[in-house]
Formats: structure tokens, sequence, C-alpha cells
């Protein structure tokens, strides 16, 4: 169920960009499609397996409903997180902590909860669209001996060689390489990735070290993420 009272645009960026709505419910999608076709190119999907087909052109935003027949959104989200990096915020009835941290675990950026607001919807739209804005236009490529990382692309090469990395895994990658020499615990990394409001558990950040170390080594034999033991990790560039 949506909240219908304000069926305007009141307050919402003048942000352009292509947003995917999925969710079994056509009256929702119809509906959230009507009020933000005027701002954003729209593409909708009405089930799992149609929304994974929709990721593959690559949207800047995608709305995500969980409770769906076949294949359900936490599905969908773990299938396309380490093809796109753009937001992914749940649309849900869910309410209980323990949906949140599996949809945050999934590789989602927000959790809406449903009935919910239109305009609250697309100023959070907004927000989340403004944030990888500015993070596009800073230009920046580094470079740490063989590998480098374009932070603007969210890229990472070794001799030219991509290695394909999840946004979670990306922006832990951003964070320390930025800070090199720094060292940061588990608690440190996970509240500046998922935020100081993230319902998730700081013990997946040992998982996803775990995961780039592995795809890291995959190219080169260079340690890049060191253990700093008792205390965290560092950037070893």
């Amino acid at each position: 169920m949506i909240r219908y009272a304000q069926y305007t645009q009141r307050g919402v960026s003048e942000l352009n960009g292509t947003i995917l709505i999925v969710d079994d419910e056509r009256g929702i999608v119809d509906t959230m499609k009507a009020y933000f076709s005027t701002q954003y190119e729209v593409l909708t999907a009405y089930s799992g397996e149609e929304a994974i087909q929709k990721a593959e052109n690559q949207p800047d935003l995608i709305l995500l409903d969980i409770n769906m027949p076949g294949i359900d959104g936490l599905t969908v989200c773990q299938t396309i997180r380490e093809h796109v990096a753009c937001p992914i915020l749940f649309l849900t009835a869910r309410m209980e902590s323990t949906d949140k941290i599996n949809g945050f675990q999934a590789g989602a950026d927000d959790y809406i909860v449903k009935p919910f607001d239109l305009d609250e919807l697309a100023a959070r739209i907004a927000a989340h669209l403004r944030r990888e804005q500015r993070r596009h236009s800073q230009s920046i490529v580094r470079f740490f001996g063989e590998l480098a990382v374009d932070y603007s692309a969210r890229t990472v090469t070794v001799h030219n060689e991509p290695i394909a990395l999840s946004k979670r895994e990306f922006d832990i990658l951003e964070l320390l390489s930025l800070n090199a020499g720094q060292v940061f615990d588990r608690e440190r990394i996970y509240e500046a990735v998922w935020g100081i409001d993230g319902d998730g558990n700081s013990d997946t950040i040992m998982e996803h070290i775990r995961k780039i170390r592995i795809k890291l080594a995959a190219h080169t034999l260079h340690s890049y993420i060191e253990t700093v033991w008792g205390c965290g990790y560092k950037w070893n560039g």
C-alpha cells in the first residue's frame, strides 16, 4: 500500500537518471512509474527473473520489493550485486530487524517499509543519486604498484585486467586505499561503509575482506590488505 495523500514531487532534486522499479504488485509499480516518470527514465519489472534481466541495463538506482513469488528480492539483490554498483532500495512490509539485517547483508543500501509516502521515497531516491553523482564527479585514479584504482569509475585493475568487486567490496577497498597505512577496526569500517544506522553486524567485514583478498590474489602476489592483529586492517600499497 502506498500513501497517496501527497501526489506531487515536492522537494525532489532536479536529477536525471534511470531507476528500475521491481514489484509483483502491478498497481504499486504503475503508481510509482506515473509518479517518477517526469523526473527519471523508469524501467519496470514484475518478477525476480525479469528484474535480473532488466538490471543488465545498468540503472542508476533500483527499487526492489523483497517478498515476491519465485525469485525473491534478497536473491535478486545477491545475484546482481556483483555486477551492479548502483544503490538498491528494498521495498517491503517486513519490519523485523533480522529482515533488515538480511537485506543489508545481501547488498541493499536502504530499506523502505510499506506503506510509504511517495514524497519521502522521492527524497530518499534523490539523496542516494546525489551521493552517487558526487562520487562520480571526483575523477581520481591512483596506482599502487601494479594495481590501479579508478575511484570515479569504481574499477580496479591489475596490468589492465579488471577485477570484479561488488559494491561493498569496492567501498571497503576505497576506504582503506584512500587512507593507506591507517588502521581501521571492523566497527569503524562497518560504520564508514554501511553507515551509523546500519542494522548489520561488523563480523561481515571479515567475510568481505576475505573475498577481496581472494580476488586480488588471482591477479597479483602482493598483499594489499594487511591484518594488524588485535587492531584491524590497513592498506599496504
